[in-house]
């Protein structure tokens, strides 16, 4: 049975950092790649950033290039979200995704 369990969300100011987790367990990240989405209050989800194993360059939507890096880590089976110079819009619950499999997601709270 697959489960992804996202971590590390919470509440920060404006211009502050936080660093997001992914934990996998069923399949491994380094077979498929994965996908961080979010989603605002009101709004649809959206796509963030995704991650291809083997040497891939990592894939951004624009307006986190530049703040926000994605990686993993082979032997944990987990894949990070570093989020730096947080704004206000960046507010979201973050999901983490691996074919047709979602976490349950967790928070960030960007203050302004």
């Amino acid at each position: 049975q697959v489960q992804l369990v996202e971590s590390g969300g919470g509440t920060v100011q404006a211009g502050g950092s936080l660093r997001l987790s992914c934990a996998a367990s069923g399949l491994n990240f380094s077979d498929h790649g994965m996908a961080w989405f979010r989603q605002a209050p009101g709004k649809e989800r959206k796509f963030v950033a995704q991650i291809y194993f083997g040497g891939h360059t990592p894939y951004y939507t624009d307006s986190v290039k530049g703040r926000f890096t994605v990686f993993g880590d082979n032997a944990k089976n987990t894949v990070y979200l570093q989020m730096n110079s947080l704004k206000p819009e960046d507010t979201a619950v973050y999901y983490c995704a691996v074919m047709s499999h979602w976490g349950q997601g967790t928070q960030v709270t960007v203050s302004s």
